[in-house]
């Protein structure tokens, strides 16, 4: 058997204990970051930003970071404005994070909460 391969043939295995960890401290720094609201960008200066889950790539130098709005308006604006301001994002956390590699980041909609809500209520409906 080849060295990291699953004994039932292979396939994609999940993220390794480095990213996993690696993104949750992203998590916690970017929401730290967020929380502050010191952005000069008025989208992100009045909006309320919650990060959901952040996904680092298996070299660590790539970072997909899932973000939604408090209430779930204007969420394109948001991404948008993100991605402006990812360089300073990313500054901040250089400061923060012990690392060799400060990740790149980018930034998409998190779209699980209305998935969820979707099933919810198709389930609701299905008792009904």
């Amino acid at each position: 058997m080849t060295r990291g391969r699953r004994a039932s043939g292979g396939g994609p295995q999940g993220p390794s204990q480095r990213q996993l960890r690696m993104g949750e401290l992203l998590r916690h720094s970017l929401a730290e970051i967020m929380a502050r609201g010191e952005f000069r960008d008025p989208v992100l200066a009045s909006a309320h930003v919650t990060v959901t889950e952040v996904r680092p790539s298996p070299d660590l130098k790539n970072a997909t970071v899932f973000v939604t709005p408090l209430g779930g308006e204007d969420v394109d604006a948001v991404v948008k404005a993100l991605e402006r301001a990812r360089g300073y994002l990313r500054a901040q956390i250089a400061t923060k994070l012990e690392a060799k590699f400060t990740p790149d980041l980018s930034f998409k909609a998190d779209t699980s909460f209305a998935v969820a809500e979707r099933i919810e209520r198709l389930l609701a409906k299905g008792r009904s």
